[in-house]
């Protein structure tokens, strides 16, 4: 099979095509015929080996050579013990513990992965599994008349978390580049900061705040929390996370305000519902481009480089003659 692979930390250019063996499924475990697999923020840190987190497993080499965690496909075959799938099937789900979704077929343990919903494609499925947790759990307690602002907006966590904060009644403030403005407010956004030209931190104050891209000071978060108010960041360089989970904590108690890390539950049970919503035409799935396998090099660029709007899809069938078999995608 065809595979991304990578033997060092860098930047894109380091991964590369390989034909490697297809994997056989050990107790447990269920092989997916790749269909789509989208691109978290995950991934870019994991290929560039930071924040220093991203190298759990492999201090100086990756602990897996091919990346890819949010699939959707096809079960190809299914290992001893497994019984809630069999070859045929179609499923999607989170696979951050082995990875390997950009690639013709993937291993994934039985207990992440979920039927996929037949009114979504391959590629809708697969922008949910680690995209909708995050947004669900990050604006939980968002209610009618709550100000909430959303650092990051205008990626795949941030498209979710925009849509969910509105449904529930919310005055949403999205936070990102220039260029994602115009898009932050397709999505019903109240307000909108570009993050080069202003700081967040100095408006408010705000009931909520989900920071998918931590890089500032507790205090300035604390500053822009209303009394009462949570903070809450998924990620970011080690020394501002570990400020958070301890110097945020002290802050936040000593002023009447929450300031902590994002704990992200994962699994079937936590993207299920953001797929019923999105079937229920509640969320919409935005999907910005969809990226040949080979191409996975450009597509890890385009999101790192901040550009994406909403979700990346790298699609093992994209660009093949359709002659050659269809996905679904």
């Amino acid at each position: 099979m065809r595979a991304i692979g990578y033997d060092r930390y860098g930047p894109p250019d380091v991964l590369r095509v390989e034909d490697v063996p297809i994997p056989a499924p050990a107790a447990g475990q269920v092989l997916v015929r790749v269909a789509a697999t989208s691109i978290n923020l995950s991934d870019w840190e994991c290929l560039r080996g930071t924040p220093a987190y991203a190298r759990i497993g492999g201090l100086r080499t990756p602990a897996r050579r091919t990346l890819g965690s949010d699939i959707a496909g096809v079960v190809e075959a299914v290992g001893s013990g497994v019984t809630r799938f069999r070859p045929g099937d179609e499923v999607y789900g989170d696979n951050l513990g082995l990875k390997g979704g950009f690639a013709e077929y993937a291993l994934a343990p039985e207990s992440v992965l979920a039927p996929k919903p037949a009114g979504l494609s391959f590629a809708e499925a697969s922008t949910i599994p680690q995209a909708g947790p995050i947004a669900l759990q990050g604006v939980a307690g968002a209610g009618p008349g709550s100000r909430v602002l959303i650092n990051g907006a205008g990626g795949g966590s941030g498209t979710f978390a925009i849509q969910l904060a509105k449904s529930q009644g919310a005055h949403v403030t999205g936070v990102d580049n220039a260029a994602k403005l115009d898009y932050m407010r397709s999505l019903g956004v109240d307000e909108v900061i570009d993050y080069r030209a202003d700081d967040f931190t100095r408006h408010g104050p705000y009931d909520l705040i989900l920071d998918l891209v931590a890089h500032r000071s507790v205090f300035a978060y604390r500053r822009a929390l209303a009394p009462g108010g949570r903070y809450r960041c998924v990620g970011g360089p080690v020394p501002t996370v570990l400020r958070v989970l301890t110097l945020g904590w002290v802050v936040g108690r000593l002023s009447g305000r929450r300031i902590g890390v994002l704990g992200v539950r994962p699994g079937p049970d936590r993207f299920g519902p953001i797929a019923d919503r999105c079937l229920a035409g509640e969320v919409e799935i935005r999907i910005d481009r969809t990226f040949a396998l080979e191409e996975t090099p450009e597509a890890l660029a385009y999101v790192g480089a901040g550009r994406a709007l909403g979700k990346v899809v790298v699609s093992p069938a994209a660009g093949r003659d359709p002659a050659a078999g269809a996905t679904g995608v």
